[in-house]
């Protein structure tokens, strides 16, 4: 199904040392509040449901508008009788969950700060140090966990004991729980429609905390211009959202600025509903309920993250039934998270082309939690990966030259004012200019023709340099290597700094390397699997394949370890959101990489033979 697009074009000014790029669309009038949203939808279609999502025995419990309108008054009340503020905020604990949302909606209705944490952080980690430290940052006034047994070590660890726990399940063994219901019932007076009055664009709507590449997480504080602002640049970008309310089946999590605030944001601007999508895609059995969600729910649009969308394209190509109840009604599929490979793309369109004839519109958009997040985003068609369009109405690009590159800022409505608390990290994250830094660099489709927009080159604090001086831009080698190496290798990063040659320590897709090697390998455990000559003897293949490729040593990867262990996320390898920290595997795994970069490296690393200095 095409999906019409409107036409795009950029105005690029050049001046002093960098160029100032905009969308020539100004940015048309937007809501002053979330919430505003949320009253408008409730008058308007009252009885369409807002948020699904199944219950224990699997069926579909459902909220309105009008019954999330009418709960988040009362909840907005709970917060006013507790005297929340932004000094002692709603700090919430919990997966995407009705519960969670209405919560949510609640603090935003009544002015005070919600701050979703990751539930990685309480029910993952053995320490509780990032949770530790981000109760200590926003000094809540409330704590809300989703089952208070589930969460319980983490609540007694780290919550103080004169801050009230609500919840939804079980209560804290051992502490006085307030419980959800109890905070449902509060009767909203007159105080919850002043407090409501006072909502407006300047009001903290939340505080996301980041995974953070080093060092504990840090509080980007969410303005209700920031998300507002936002929706309307998507609504002039994809004009489909205003002519159908979306329908989405999302798994992505609220604690993440794509779930929580690109996601939920685009549903309730646009009066659409979302169904909470319980499945991940981890493992085949953690994606099963996707799947059943998906066979039972065609949404009008899909987001995911590249692993997602892979899982999901073998099922597709799989199961026709699938195939043609997701695309009976699909306007567009998004990915963002991390760069997705050419090989899940064109498998995409493969499907796709399957199930409709055609082309489905297929794209993505380069922002952060500090832009709310949108920042670009190609509102056409593109031939493949890589692309992230042009900026949004009302967000001024600032290219400044980063030796070979063009390190990109940004300045909006959209942008952060800052980070909670931390005036040295605020200060340090904006330029003299007052654009934001987001660490990512652009580079022209053609430079003679701006208007084509811009691909994605890069995070400039993952580039290195090799022993000769010469720079490696690492993002584009890796999506280059994922294409030769998947779909063995689920995901990898790059390493060489200050060395010779280029390596990549790349993490095993086991069922693959079982699927390549057959019945026999069923067997094996994880070990002797990767260390079967036929599967070395495929990798190296590929890995001269990759290297007949490159123009230069700073293009041609010549070592390889395979890695059985999958990324951590509590070492913080791997974000919430599934995309890699390259620089917290290269740090954790240092012994792994001197092995990659020896003088003459041994099994089971994988050396092509050394070549002339380029």
């Amino acid at each position: 199904m095409e999906t019409a697009v409107p036409a795009h074009d950029v105005d690029v000014e050049p001046r002093g040392d960098a160029l100032f790029v905009r969308n020539r669309e100004r940015l048309g009038s937007f809501r002053r509040s979330m919430v505003e949203s949320l009253d408008t939808w409730a008058a308007a279609t009252p009885d369409r449901v807002l948020f699904a999502q199944r219950d224990a025995d699997g069926a579909w419990r459902t909220v309105t508008y009008r019954e999330a309108l009418a709960t988040a008054r009362a909840l907005g009340q709970a917060c006013i009788d507790r005297r929340l503020d932004a000094q002692r905020p709603l700090a919430i604990l919990s997966e995407n969950a009705i519960d969670h949302a209405l919560l949510a909606l609640g603090a935003q209705y009544a002015g005070v700060p919600h701050v979703p944490i990751s539930p990685a952080y309480a029910l993952l980690s053995t320490d509780f140090a990032k949770l530790r430290d981000i109760m200590a940052q926003i000094t809540p006034g409330l704590v809300y966990a989703a089952d208070g047994v589930r969460y319980a070590t983490a609540l007694t660890t780290c919550v103080p004991a004169d801050v009230e726990i609500a919840a939804s399940g079980a209560p804290c063994p051992g502490r006085t729980t307030t419980t959800f219901a109890d905070l449902c019932a509060t009767y909203a007076t007159d105080a919850v429609d002043r407090a409501r009055a006072f909502v407006g664009p300047d009001t903290i709507a939340k505080i996301l905390f980041t995974s953070g590449s080093t060092g504990m997480p840090k509080g980007v504080v969410t303005t209700q211009r920031m998300l507002t602002s936002n929706q309307q640049m998507l609504r002039q970008t994809f004009p489909f959202l205003v002519e159908q309310p979306p329908v989405i089946v999302d798994w992505l999590p609220w604690h993440h600025t794509f779930g929580g605030s690109h996601n939920v944001g685009l549903v309730l601007t646009n009066g659409g509903t979302l169904y909470i999508n319980a499945g991940k895609p981890i493992s085949a059995a953690a994606f099963a309920p996707t799947l059943a969600n998906l066979r039972e729910i065609a949404p009008t649009i899909h987001f995911d993250v590249p692993r997602g969308f892979e899982m999901l394209a073998a099922a597709l190509r799989d199961d026709a039934a699938l195939r043609e109840t997701f695309f009976s009604r699909m306007q567009m599929l998004f990915y963002a998270g991390a760069a997705i490979s050419a090989p899940v793309w064109n498998a995409l369109e493969e499907v796709a082309q399957t199930a409709t004839g055609g082309r489905v519109f297929l794209t993505t958009s380069l922002g952060s939690t500090e832009t709310a997040p949108a920042a670009l985003a190609a509102s056409w068609q593109t031939e493949g990966p890589g692309m992230v369009g042009i900026p949004l109405p009302g967000v001024e690009l600032k290219l400044v030259d980063a030796g070979d590159k063009r390190e990109l800022r940004l300045r909006g409505p959209n942008i952060t004012p800052g980070y909670w608390r931390n005036d040295a990290l605020t200060a340090a994250a904006f330029d003299s200019d007052g654009f934001y830094r987001i660490g990512d660099a652009l580079r022209f489709v053609d430079v003679a023709d701006p208007s084509r927009g811009f691909v994605f080159d890069g995070r400039i604090a993952e580039d290195f340099k090799l022993a000769t001086g010469t720079w490696v831009s690492s993002g584009p080698l890796r999506l280059l290597a994922l294409e030769h190496l998947a779909p063995l290798v689920s995901d990898l990063v790059v390493s060489g700094e200050n060395r010779s040659e280029i390596g990549v320590l790349a993490f095993a897709n086991l069922a693959a390397i079982r699927a390549h090697l057959g019945e026999a390998t069923a067997q094996l455990e994880p070990a002797a699997l990767l260390a079967d000559p036929a599967l070395v003897a495929a990798l190296s293949s590929r890995l001269a394949a990759l290297a007949a490729r490159s123009t230069g040593s700073a293009t041609r990867v010549t070592r390889l370890l395979l890695l059985a262990e999958p990324p951590s996320l509590d070492a913080g390898e791997i974000t919430d959101k599934g995309s890699l920290n390259a620089r917290a595997i290269l740090a954790r795994r240092a012994e792994d990489v001197a092995r990659i970069h020896a003088e003459r490296p041994e099994a089971p690393v994988i050396a092509l033979a050394a070549v002339a200095v380029d």
